[in-house]
C-alpha cells in the first residue's frame, strides 16, 4: 500500500520531483475557457463509454439467441430460425493454461466456428482450494461468468483503484465484469472452485495481467514506472520479482518462504482471509 499511495498525480507526472504541483493548482491555472472545455470533454468520454458498452451487451445477448439457440428477438417476442449448430465439449479440449494451482481454457471464433457467427467467447477456469486467478482486466470485452461448483470471492475494482464488488460466489451464482475493470477469482480453501462463462468478443480476449511472472508491468520496468509510482527501481525490481508465478496463484501456505517481506505478506492475507470467513 506505500507504495500505490505514494503517487498521487493523474495519467501525466512529473519526471523532476523537486517541482510536482496538484491536479487542482494545474487546473486552476487554466483559462476558464479551457477549464470549460476540459470538463466538457471528460463527461462526453464518460457518456460515450457507458453507451459503447450497452450497445456492446444488447448485441451480445441477441447474438447469442440468434446463433446458440436458434431464437431470434423480434417485436414480437422469441423466434425460431434455425437449427443450432452442433455442441462443443470443453472438457475435451486440453487446458490453454495449467500449473499446480489450477487450469484455464478459452474458446474463441478460431477454435469453433459458431462463436464467429455469435461474436462471444467462451471459457472454463478450475481453481485449486485456496488458490487464485491473478488481478487482470479484459482489454477487449467484458466477461459473464456462472459459478459450477465450490465457493469463492469476486472482487473488482474501478479504474480509480476504490472497489466495485467483493462479493461471495457459490454453486449457481452469476457476476459479470465489464470491460478495463480489473478483478480477480479466489477460491475459497474449502475445496475447488470451477466457474464457466463467456466473453463478448469472438476474438482472443488476451487478458492483461497486472501481477505474476507475466505481469504487464515487467514489459515496462524501467526508471519510468519507478517515477510513475514514486518510488526507486530496486524497490520496484523487488516487488514484480516477488510474485514466481503467473495466471494461477498459489494459497499463502503454498507460496515460498524465506524471506521477511514475504512472510509479512502472507500473515496479512491469512488475516484477511479470516475475517472473510474462508
Amino acid at each position: 500500500m506505500d507504495i500505490l499511495d505514494r503517487q498521487q498525480e493523474g495519467p501525466i507526472v512529473y519526471m523532476n520531483r523537486t517541482h510536482t504541483p496538484s491536479f487542482w493548482t494545474k487546473f486552476i491555472e487554466l483559462r476558464e475557457t479551457d477549464r470549460l472545455q476540459h470538463l466538457k470533454k471528460m463527461v462526453e468520454v464518460r457518456h460515450e463509454s457507458g453507451q459503447a458498452e450497452e450497445e456492446q451487451t444488447g448485441w451480445s445477448w441477441r447474438e447469442l439467441l440468434n446463433s446458440f439457440f436458434g431464437i431470434k428477438i423480434t417485436g414480437d417476442g422469441y423466434k425460431g430460425t434455425r437449427k443450432s449448430p452442433d455442441s462443443y465439449n470443453l472438457y475435451n479440449r486440453s487446458p490453454d493454461f495449467r500449473n499446480n494451482y489450477g487450469w484455464s481454457i478459452a474458446l474463441d471464433g478460431s477454435d469453433y466456428s459458431a462463436l464467429k457467427h455469435s461474436g462471444i467467447g467462451v471459457y472454463l477456469v478450475n481453481l485449486t482450494a485456496g488458490s487464485m486467478m491473478a488481478p487482470h482486466l479484459n482489454p477487449t470485452a467484458t466477461e459473464y461468468g456462472i459459478v459450477l461448483r465450490g465457493t469463492g470471492r469476486i472482487q473488482i475494482v474501478f479504474p480509480n483503484g476504490t472497489s466495485a464488488m467483493d462479493a461471495k460466489v457459490t454453486e449457481g451464482d452469476v457476476f459479470w465484469v465489464p470491460r478495463y475493470l480489473a478483478f480477480c477469482q479466489i477460491a475459497s480453501r474449502a475445496g475447488p472452485f470451477e466457474f464457466f462463462g463467456f466473453t463478448t468478443s469472438a476474438h482472443k480476449n488476451r487478458p492483461q495481467f497486472l501481477v505474476g511472472a507475466n505481469s504487464l508491468l515487467h514489459a515496462l520496468h524501467g526508471p519510468e514506472l519507478a517515477a510513475a509510482f514514486g518510488t526507486t527501481e530496486e524497490r520496484i525490481k523487488r516487488v514484480l520479482d516477488g510474485q514466481r508465478e503467473a495466471v494461477i496463484l498459489p494459497s499463502p501456505v503454498a507460496t515460498p518462504t524465506g524471506r521477511r517481506e514475504e512472510m509479512m505478506i502472507l500473515e496479512t492475507m491469512e488475516e484477511e482471509e479470516m475475517i472473510m470467513g474462508f
